[in-house]
């Protein structure tokens, strides 16, 4: 945290400079000694002290000053920094005022000018004033700071981003937060929301993902042009075989063009892990394996995407989002599944806005004694009512099927059924969303032929909707160089061989290796594959077994 600030004001600049020089002299170590000549000037600075979230503890103020009285400083100020000491430097003839002040203005003590020696009639007074500004001080938040509104999709991106790379930031709501509002007036001109406001006092307005990371010292270029491995995609399959390719001598690249952990990363609980029998977080999980990582020496770029790849024997090309090429020897596709965008009206307008797909943690606490929806019937639901359950007044679990046996392990299904403020609604689609500046209802659609009023549509006030349904692989940016299926699911080992024979245009004098891809050297993990199993355990499997391959590989090169 920045030093607090004792803040000295007076027009006289030999007075100035003396207290200056004894505040500096005793109180240098622990506190920030400022200066200014006049009330307007110490105003002005007040406000970037503000901005950068930097506490002043004490205001010294002569009260005879032409600009503006020390009392009629102190009360300009004392909004601005509500908890300061503040005291008068006064004469001797001004003493009736500087007793007054202490009504009017609320002022703490005043000491008659000259104050010398200031061991015996300055310090022995500061000292009580800083005493008790420590006792009740509360250090503030010194991380990155998000200010805007609840319901905008660009401030639900920023945060979104910050709390899957965890990076720890202080949410401010513009319509409900004084603080933030002061923030915004203390700035110069208008400003543009969401606001970003780093530790070092950077303002960054609604900064793209790329900008905000180079800001926050996250790596976007890769050091070198040429690795070992290259990675794209770092989920648990990534992670895993990010470990054990550097871990096993393989200069490794990952790259993640959103959030280390991916699908997984996001899950509030994982209790059937191997190991953990407590559980623990999918960012837990993710801190874990990032720090394995770097530790062994991986290389991580984030957010940085993969837009194509090109093939020069023996080399794997891969072109990045900025348009940048990293070449490598053996290529692991791991970049997972995103959630399936429902076709529902109103929902794409509202999307960021109360419409969310994937847990989105960062809006439990908003959703504070609030009705929640989540549609979705697999792990990833389950999870997320299980976690907005401790903040919602209720969470409802929109199924489309007759049961979560289906798709669900038997775990979350138990803990669901003894949770009393989740409710679980069977033969159900969401039909429509309806609000205009955020969510505001859901029309739901109940298909059941077994009620008295099948294909009824009902309408329910909601705040926030989670969408949590189907894996739609990210593999667009290999269309014409690996063989997929009709989904985008890329095919490996067996699944290439038809009829025994290789995929067409196979080289090598052998089968495709068990991750194997169309495209010798290029191999899939997790649940980008087509056939994976959807799981945490099996991704990380699916990622350290590839390695065995990618070393097979490099050896016959």
């Amino acid at each position: 945290m920045a030093k607090p600030v004792l803040f000295a004001i007076d027009d006289d600049p030999e007075v100035l400079r003396a207290v200056d020089r004894d505040l500096r002299q005793e109180y240098g170590e622990h506190y920030r000694v400022m200066r200014a000549s006049s009330g307007p000037s110490a105003l002005e600075a007040l406000g970037t002290l503000k901005t950068r979230d930097t506490p002043v503890a004490l205001f010294l103020v002569d009260q005879r000053m032409p600009q503006m009285t020390g009392v009629e400083f102190l009360e300009q100020a004392i909004p601005i920094f509500p908890a300061a000491k503040r005291a008068l430097l006064t004469a001797y003839a001004d003493t009736d005022a500087a007793i007054r002040a202490i009504n009017t203005a609320r002022i703490d003590y005043y000491l008659l000018k000259p104050w010398d020696p200031p061991e015996q009639r300055l310090y022995p007074v500061i000292n009580d004033l800083l005493a008790d500004w420590q006792a009740s001080f509360r250090p503030p938040f010194e991380g990155v700071r998000v200010i805007g509104h609840r319901w905008s999709p660009d401030a639900f991106q920023i945060r979104d981003f910050l709390a899957r790379h965890q990076v720890p930031y202080h949410w401010m709501d513009v319509e409900i937060d004084p603080e933030a509002q002061k923030i915004l007036e203390n700035g110069e001109g208008s400003v543009t929301l969401p606001l970003v406001l780093l530790a070092d006092g950077t303002r960054l307005a609604n900064p793209s993902r790329t900008e905000l990371a180079e800001k926050i010292g996250f790596r976007t270029q890769a050091e070198k042009p040429f690795y070992d491995l290259m990675i794209v995609g770092g989920g648990p399959s990534g992670l895993a075989a990010a470990v054990y390719g550097a871990s096993e001598g393989l200069r490794t690249l990952m790259v993640e063009g959103d959030a280390p952990g991916g699908q997984a990363g996001t899950s509030s609980r994982i209790e059937n892990y191997l190991g953990f029998p407590s559980g623990l977080s999918g960012a837990d999980l993710t801190r874990r394996g990032v720090t394995q990582a770097q530790r062994f020496g991986v290389e991580i770029l984030t957010p940085q995407e993969a837009k194509g790849v090109r093939l020069e024997d023996p080399y794997r090309i891969v072109t990045l989002g900025d348009g940048r090429e990293v070449s490598c020897h053996a290529l692991l596709i791991a970049t997972g599944v995103s959630y399936r965008k429902l076709d529902v009206p109103g929902l794409e307008r509202l999307t960021g806005a109360g419409v969310y797909y994937g847990a989105a943690m960062t809006e439990a606490i908003a959703c504070l004694n609030e009705d929640v929806y989540i549609v979705g019937g697999a792990n990833s639901a389950g999870q997320a009512a299980m976690y907005f359950s401790k903040y919602a007044r209720k969470v409802v679990l929109l199924v489309r099927g007759d049961s979560l046996n289906k798709g669900m392990s038997q775990y979350l299904v138990d803990q669901i059924g003894e949770t009393p403020n989740i409710e679980v609604w069977y033969h159900v689609n969401v039909a429509e969303a309806h609000g205009e500046e955020h969510l505001e209802s859901i029309d739901v659609q109940h298909s059941s032929t077994d009620g008295d009023k099948p294909n009824e549509v009902t309408n329910h006030p909601a705040r926030s909707l989670f969408i949590l349904i189907g894996a739609q692989p990210r593999t667009n940016w290999l269309e014409g160089v690996v063989e997929r299926d009709e989904r985008g699911f890329i095919l490996t080992g067996p699944a290439l061989m038809r009829d025994g024979k290789r995929p067409q245009g196979w080289k090598p004098d052998r089968d495709p290796f068990l991750l194997e891809t169309s495209v010798p050297g290029i191999f899939a993990a997790g649940d980008v594959r087509q056939g994976s199993v959807k799981r945490v355990a099996s991704g990380v499997g699916e990622g350290s077994i590839a390695i065995s391959f990618i070393h097979e590989y490099l050896s016959r090169l």
